[in-house]
């Protein structure tokens, strides 16, 4: 009973002194301004990253998803994961500075959220950890998309209430948690013809193994469980960081599963597809996302 209340306070310590390092530096950012903390950010996720993840997880990952790649492939792929790391972590004071009117942001597929809105058609849009992953369902939110994002809180207890109240005031309003206990509000959502967005390539304990890059690894089912259940067009979203804090928007053409019973079997061909997709984007810019995960754990 003593070591569990030990190793317990000790995290709550632990993530109490994150919570204070944070901040600070989150203060020292709104203080320098965007261009600066940006900058920033990529020196000190250059630097302190690599002390939070595990190398050997990163190469393995790396070596799974893109290959025997040569050293300075893989060094070079590393370096550019943490600087994006520290550039979006600097950014999420500056969300406000995202927004349509500063043109950050190009957008490209813009017909497709017309259609939407056109036709009072929700959807589910799917993307990964990419670049600045959190300005996804921003800007389809800004664009006039009636929507709701799924989010994973963190696990540090003191900073989660900070990042949920920069979401929901800057990012999208509906905000429904992962997993289980955000299952009954994700469902009302969807009865009130809402569009759904949410990120593919965190590992789940709920989904199914799929393989991504030739192994199996547990991911979600909830897109294809959308579209056979409710009908939902799925449309991927490729989000790419052009320089600095400036950002490229591909919203890309819809797919359609209309025709497929809702069943285990076609739960599966569509997450199988979705891997694909997900596969491409990842090789098209492996340094903008994050190889730090247990994905194939």
């Amino acid at each position: 009973f003593y070591r569990i209340n030990k190793k317990k306070y000790m995290k709550i310590i632990k993530y109490f002194f994150e919570f204070i390092s944070i901040i600070s530096l989150f203060c020292i950012f709104k203080i320098i301004g965007l261009k600066n903390a940006s900058n920033l950010g990529s020196i000190l996720g250059k630097i302190i990253g690599p002390f939070f993840r595990s190398k050997d997880i990163i190469k393995q990952n790396i070596k799974i998803g893109l290959g025997d790649i040569d050293k300075k492939k893989e060094e070079e792929t590393v370096i550019k994961m943490w600087s994006n790391i520290g550039r979006t972590f600097s950014e999420y004071v500056f969300l406000n500075k995202f927004k349509p009117k500063y043109n950050r942001i190009k957008m490209i597929g813009l017909e497709h959220l017309d259609e939407i809105k056109k036709n009072n058609e929700p959807v589910v849009f799917v993307s990964g950890h990419f670049a600045n992953f959190e300005l996804m369902a921003m800007r389809l939110y800004d664009e006039g998309i009636k929507l709701a994002a799924i989010y994973r809180p963190l696990n540090n207890k003191f900073l989660n209430p900070i990042m949920e109240y920069l979401r929901k005031k800057y990012i999208c309003p509906n905000q429904i948690k992962k997993g289980k206990a955000g299952l009954k509000e994700l469902l009302d959502k969807c009865n009130n013809n809402y569009s759904i967005a949410l990120m593919i390539d965190q590992r789940v304990s709920e989904g199914i193994k799929i393989n991504l890059f030739n192994k199996p690894t547990f991911t979600t089912t909830i897109p294809a469980q959308l579209a056979l259940r409710y009908k939902y067009k799925i449309i991927p979203i490729d989000i790419e960081r052009l320089n600095g804090s400036n950002f490229q928007m591909s919203i890309n053409n819809p797919i359609n599963f209309n025709d497929l019973e809702n069943n285990k079997k076609n739960i599966e061909i569509i997450t199988i597809k979705l891997n694909k997709i997900l596969e491409k984007m990842i090789n098209k810019n492996p340094g903008q996302w994050i190889w730090s995960h247990s994905k194939w754990k």
